[in-house]
């Protein structure tokens, strides 16, 4: 029979037990080893379920055993031990309020909006990578003490569960989640009733929508859900399932999340009284109509829309994750148009002004389509990629926003990500490493490990990783169909003293996934080497939508499934944080073999390393960033090349094979005298002491902090309505006269010259008149940019000499610069002359994207020739 209603009955814990349910309902339980083993000891026959849901395993403990533990003095004392640390942990100063009292000025707070956090297994709104990182970001904030606030949305489906057929299809499963039994609360009014945001929709139609809270140590998440009985059947749906519908669904989510989640903070902050954001960022596009709302905010305060606009870009930030086009949600104009002005949201805001921040107007756009990454990067002041590369890739793929400019000064910059160390590191690890003197932050003990204590831990993870294994193929097979009688195989599934490879993630065409299938008969070879064997495990989803996706999966599960090899290759379905913190630990080598440079960062491999297993890796994303030989081995690539795809994969599927074959799986079965394999052990103390600290999220949300949010905080401060209303006129009349900015005429003035030569630490004097038509010389900066030339004589390595006016005006209107260039390089040597907008709020001089250019005719030349 089936109910007619559905309802939770929560558990009523005793007295004495009450701190139970704040620390189940806060998920710092998931990175904090004490709070993890005090649930275990709650039920310890349900440790699985203490490690993955403590709210859960509250409501399943029976009354009788809650009386027990109420009457058992030494759990007692252990939960209070531990739930004063949690208080500590909430009240006491941290990193950052240690640098707001030496005197650094930092936000009051920061808005964090994501369309996905991977926080724990216990809270399933995730897809991958972007929401891991966003998870991540929101643990290191809170252990520094960011005073960050957390913005997404509740799917009510979360992302799919994945289960293979018995032919090796991926099938999807969608539970549905009742967020009574997550670890969430309900934002109320003080009156009791639940707290919620309403946007107007076309045809006179409302999307309402709850505010559930988890907290994430001292971060709130608000998680906005429209599955509510107010809103019709439709709009119920728009918080359904990450990452799933058509363009309208998404879209309609994406507005739910930019302009619903800026009420939603505003809300909670009236609320509870927590300081309002000065800096917003957004993660990823999918959040940009958060500037929107913003906009008519300071609109309704009399701000005029490019006042505004300019009051709302200082204080935002803007993270690009995407190193490809086709990443980015783009959606026809109409349809954009269609959920604006006066007949859907922001009424009264120009319906055209809105389609203007995201249309691609620009070289090789489409100017039919509104692009959230191009809201996202002309509503923000500060942008940055995830990686170096990341970073590079990124100012080359939006360089059309800012024409005239090299690819290298367009205005993003790149902080590499982080991963938090307490959420993925095995807790053996911290335990050998904190008896040899380490510290949260501090991996350097390792440098004092006996090798034999590193390759026994290294071991024992190994054997664990092979003991889960087992259990999730088991479980995977019966899905698939499979009886009891058949799988007696599994228990000589993988081998605790084999070389253990690990490749988990999401399965778009560009990570190939197949790519160490190229050659099978070699891959046999490997798997079944009499003496130097290697064995590897894989994990990873397609996307429900995408078929090419899921027929690589299928290849690989095929493929795994021959009972010649099935001993030595796995594919684990469902890949989830559950399984990557025992699959992580449990690895010798991570793989990583995505097309270069189609890889904005891999953070799977900063996990892995800070559990002790080395990296095997194409020089993509952090990995181009920090690879040493120390660390693992790269894959090479020919990315540089014309060549086509499949030639291409065949080659570096090729270099992959060597070098497991010539270097990797040598390394591990070398042993000395003692037996054990001291060049490798030698790598993974290394990479544990030498490059863990490098892939820390802390450091990554304190770059964010210092080169980022401060630098927001501070230009929203100084931006007050009057500030933001001179700023906008300024660029407005810096725009309407830019077309007369011209570079009349350029003469240079060097001794020792010979023709096009010229003596090393020499100085040529420039000489260069400017019109600047309507234009004063304040608004303006004048700069030769001098460096090395190639045989079309474009520059690279520039760097730029600021030119200073001498005089008024002359007859023709033209000002005259001056200034020297110091010629400090040998070789070939080329400069130019530009002029760019100057106001001391911009935060770059490209920031407009203007730049007057000499022209052919300019001068007497352009270069000259060093040696």
């Amino acid at each position: 029979m089936k109910a007619i209603r559905r309802f939770t009955v929560r558990p009523v814990l005793p007295d004495p037990l009450q701190p139970l349910s704040d620390l189940a309902r806060n998920l710092r339980w998931s990175w904090h080893t004490e709070t993890r083993e005090l649930f275990q000891a709650v039920a310890p026959e349900g440790s699985r379920a203490a490690d993955s849901d403590p709210v859960g395993l509250l409501g399943a403990v029976s009354a009788g055993r809650l009386a027990e533990l109420a009457r058992d003095e030494q759990f007692l004392h252990r939960l209070n031990e531990v739930s004063g640390a949690l208080q500590e942990y909430l009240d006491g100063p941290r990193w950052y309020q240690e640098q707001q009292a030496q005197g650094t000025e930092l936000p009051a707070a920061v808005a964090y909006f994501s369309p996905e956090f991977g926080v724990a297994a216990a809270l399933p709104q995730y897809s991958g990578g972007l929401g891991i990182l966003a998870g991540d970001h929101l643990k290191a904030a809170s252990d520094l003490g960011v005073p960050l606030v957390g913005v997404g949305l509740l799917y009510r489906h979360g992302y799919f569960r994945q289960s293979l057929s018995r032919e090796g299809w991926q099938q999807e499963h969608y539970p549905v989640l009742d967020p009574n039994e997550l670890p969430l609360t309900l934002l109320r009014e003080a009156d009791g009733t639940p707290s919620q945001v309403v946007l107007a929709l076309p045809g006179g139609r409302s999307l309402h929508a709850r505010i559930w809270q988890a907290q994430v140590g001292r971060i709130p998440l608000l998680l906005l859900d429209s599955d509510v009985e107010e809103n019709a059947p439709g709009e119920r749906d728009v918080t359904d399932r990450l990452y799933g519908g058509g363009s309208e669904h998404r879209l309609l989510q994406e507005i739910l999340l930019g302009i619903g989640g800026v009420r939603a903070v505003r809300t909670y902050c009236r609320l509870t009284g927590h300081a309002e954001p000065e800096v917003f960022h957004t993660n990823e596009g999918h959040a940009g109509f958060l500037g929107l709302e913003r906009i008519r905010e300071l609109s309704g305060t009399g701000l005029d829309f490019d006042s505004s606009v300019e009051a709302v870009r200082a204080g935002t930030v803007f993270t690009t994750h995407t190193p490809v086009p086709a990443g980015i949600d783009r959606f026809d104009r109409e349809l954009v148009a269609r959920h604006f002005g006066d007949d859907g949201e922001l009424a009264g805001v120009g319906v055209e002004r809105i389609l203007q921040l995201g249309m691609e107007t620009y070289p090789g756009g489409e100017p039919g389509l509104f692009n959230m990454a191009v809201m996202g990067l002309r509503l923000a002041q500060r942008a940055n990629g995830v990686s170096t590369l990341h970073g590079a890739v990124s100012r080359k793929m939006f360089a059309g926003l800012w024409p005239g400019f090299d690819a290298a000064e367009v205005p993003i910059t790149s902080v590499t990500n982080g991963v938090h160390a307490p959420t993925w590191v095995a807790p053996e690890i911290f335990e050998l490493r904190d008896r040899y003197g380490g510290t949260p932050g501090r991996w350097d003990a390792a440098a004092g490990i006996p090798d034999r204590e590193i390759w026994d831990l290294r071991r024992n993870l190994r054997e664990q990783l092979v003991t889960e294994v087992r259990k999730r193929l088991s479980a995977s097979w019966r899905t698939r169909g499979a009886e009891p009688a058949e799988l007696g195989w599994i228990d000589g599934v993988l081998d605790p003293d084999v070389l253990t490879i690990g490749f988990a993630r999401r399965v778009p065409s560009y990570k190939r996934l197949t790519l160490m299938l190229r050659d099978r008969q070699r891959l046999m070879e490997l798997l079944l080497h009499p003496t130097r064997p290697i064995q590897i495990v894989v994990a990873g989803k397609a996307h429900p939508a995408d078929d090419s996706g899921k027929r690589l999966v299928q290849e690989l599960v095929r493929f795994s499934d021959d009972p010649r090899v099935r001993h030595r290759i796995v594919f684990l379905p469902d890949y989830g944080m559950a399984m990557a913190q025992k699959l992580y630990p449990g690895c010798d080598v991570w793989l990583n073999n995505p097309l270069r440079p189609l890889e904005a960062c891999g953070t799977s491999g900063m996990k892995a390393a800070l559990n002790g297993c080395l990296n095997l890796s194409v020089l993509d994303g952090w990995w181009d960033e920090w690879f040493e030989p120390d660390f693992g081995w790269a894959i090479p690539t020919a990315d540089g090349s014309a060549m086509d795809e499949d030639r291409r994969d065949e080659l570096e599927a090729n270099a992959l094979y060597e070098l497991i074959e010539e270097r990797v799986a040598p390394r591990f079965y070398d042993r000395g005298a003692e037996g054990l394999p001291e060049r490798w052990v030698e790598m993974v103390r290394r990479t544990v002491g030498s490059l863990g600290p490098k892939v820390l999220a802390g450091r990554m949300v304190r770059e964010y902090v210092e080169r980022l949010y401060a630098p927001a905080a501070l230009a929203h401060r100084s931006l007050d309505a009057a500030t933001a209303r001179e700023l906008a006129d300024w660029k407005a009349r810096v725009r309407a006269a830019w077309p007369r900015v011209a570079v009349d005429h350029v003469e240079a003035v060097a001794p020792s010259t010979a023709g096009s030569s010229a003596e090393l630490g020499s100085t040529l004097a420039l000489r260069v008149r400017i019109a600047l038509g309507a234009l004063e010389p304040d608004d303006v900066e004048v700069q030769a940019v001098a460096g090395r030339v190639d045989s079309a004589d474009a520059i690279s390595d520039a760097q730029a000499f600021p030119l200073k006016p001498t005089g008024g005006q002359d007859l023709e209107g033209r000002w005259l610069y001056e200034g020297p260039l110091a010629l400090d390089r040998t070789g070939p040597y080329g400069y130019t002359v530009r002029v760019l907008p100057a106001h001391p709020l911009l935060a770059t001089s490209a920031e407009l994207g203007l730049v007057a250019l000499p022209t052919e005719a300019t001068g007497d030349g352009a270069g000259v020739l060093m040696r």
